[in-house]
């Protein structure tokens, strides 16, 4: 089986996305077939057309064509936004800065192993999912750990001031006993 370098359910994950993206591209496919079975249906009653009248039609179908395909190309960029958003809203709840390098979205490398990987999951196999394999939706953490994580953020926090604290205490009994100014260097 193809590998992407992930963990086991971050892969599945990633064939969670996959098979969104596979069914949203075949509905998007059989909208474009249906443009030129209309076109067929509606247009292409005569046995013989002038140039003019194929050019027409061949005009209408491009234009009808080009609207379905930007439609999805934006709905796609849409859809991949909201993914990342739910992504990096995970990682901040972690205190996570998650970085994208944008030039590895062109690697031909990188989505040649995409594509192989793709083949193997669905086409090659075109199995159902085992059910021993379907793992069950992790719920977002909003409590347990997450609670946790945050007490214990809020904890070092306070700790942090108290040293703090101290810290400036002890510097002012270090100055009034060398009767020197001291400037910390924090």
């Amino acid at each position: 089986m193809a590998e992407l370098g992930l963990n086991e359910h971050h892969q599945n994950e990633v064939v969670n996305y996959m098979r969104f993206a596979r069914s949203k591209r075949g509905l998007r496919l059989k909208t474009v077939d249906s443009c030129f079975q209309d076109l067929k249906d509606s247009r292409l009653v005569e046995e013989t057309f002038t140039i003019d009248e194929v050019s027409d039609i061949l005009d209408g179908l491009q234009t009808v064509v080009h609207s379905e395909v930007e439609s999805e190309l934006i709905n796609t960029a849409y859809t991949n936004v909201l993914l990342l958003r739910q992504i990096f809203s995970q990682a901040e709840k972690w205190y996570l800065k998650l970085q994208t390098d944008i030039s590895e979205l062109e690697n031909r490398n990188l989505l040649e192993q995409v594509a192989e990987f793709e083949k193997a999951e669905f086409v090659s196999s075109n199995k159902k999912p085992n059910p021993e394999q379907v793992k069950p939706k992790l719920t977002p953490l909003h409590e347990g750990a997450s609670d946790l994580l945050h007490k214990e953020i809020a904890r070092l926090q306070e700790e942090n001031e108290k040293l703090k604290s101290r810290l400036k205490t002890v510097e002012v009994q270090v100055n009034s006993l060398t009767g020197q100014s001291y400037t910390p260097f924090y």
